[in-house]
């Protein structure tokens, strides 16, 4: 049975890390994947930061075609009707790193960039901590519709029998929010945009039909596992958007939703844009230390 990236699943962590990275001239596909599988491979349980990688899936699908799930780059921008786009950032590995403190997610960051200089360079780099434990930079409360502890494991992993089993989709995306008009709304207003009361994070009923919880509603689009942060300064901040599924289609089935692609533009995106995108495919931990190389 293949055994999913402990990352994942691994809640409490306070302070995090978003590295992309893009290969450097020369650097073949195995080459990559070998670099990243070691890096993955230094990591112990009796360390203090976890690091939870991906890798682009054309890129995973050229080094193992057999453990490959159906999953593309995002290499497109989604563009709703009226024009609101989500832009494509497609890099070639991403790593989330976690840990209980900035130092240590720091230090681990650094022997990232490090181990992989040979084959990666660094394209983008964010940031970000757990707001108030579980409360996004509007105030609400994030990850509401978040699968129970013991269902998120289906969720977010391929299946056994599947290609990719054990691996899972990550859709990860940077949000900066338009704090000074968001913050110019009466509550109630701020409400019916979300779709859930703000103090206790309670579906309105009726909710409009805009509202983010009707244009992201998991019981029409498909069950997603969200390990959202907050990032940035007073100066620029907002959502990390980190999605994992066992599959690519709700992930993406959600984005055409909130660009309004099937009904109304979701009403949150009047006060946020998206600044990055890019899918990963987050292989099994097994897959990755078949592929690291030999320690001398």
């Amino acid at each position: 049975m293949a055994v999913a990236q402990s990352g994942i699943l691994a809640l409490g962590t306070s302070s995090h890390a978003y590295l992309e990275f893009d290969r450097v001239a020369g650097a073949t596909d195995a080459a990559l994947v070998g670099a990243v599988a070691a890096l993955a491979a230094t990591v112990k349980t009796t360390g203090a930061t976890g690091i939870v990688v991906g890798v682009r899936p054309e890129l995973w699908a050229a080094v193992v075609p057999d453990q490959a799930p159906e999953v593309h780059g995002y290499d497109d921008a989604v563009v709703g009707p009226d024009g609101f786009t989500m832009p494509a950032t497609q890099h070639d590995l991403g790593l989330w790193v976690t840990g209980g403190g900035r130092s240590i997610v720091f230090d681990a960051s650094t022997h990232a960039v490090s181990a992989l200089a040979g084959v990666a360079t660094l394209a983008d780099e964010t940031v970000g901590w757990s707001h108030h434990h579980d409360r996004d930079l509007t105030g609400f409360e994030d990850g509401t519709e978040n699968p129970p502890a013991a269902q998120a494991v289906s969720v977010v992993t391929v299946p056994d029998g599947q290609p990719g089993a054990g691996g899972s989709v990550l859709l990860l995306q940077k949000w900066v929010h338009d704090s000074a008009q968001w913050y110019a709304l009466d509550r109630e207003t701020q409400e019916n945009v979300i779709g859930r009361t703000k103090p206790d994070s309670i579906e309105l009923d009726p909710k409009p039909d805009d509202a983010h919880a009707a244009r992201t509603d998991q019981d029409t689009y498909g069950h997603v596992f969200r390990r959202n942060t907050a990032w940035g300064d007073t100066a620029s901040h907002g959502t990390m958007f980190v999605g994992f599924c066992a599959e690519q289609g709700p992930l993406a089935e959600m984005l055409d939703a909130m660009a309004g692609k099937d009904g109304p533009r979701d009403a949150l995106t009047r006060y946020t844009r998206a600044l990055t995108g890019s899918y990963y495919v987050v292989p099994p931990a097994d897959a990755l230390a078949r592929l690291a190389p030999a320690a001398d």
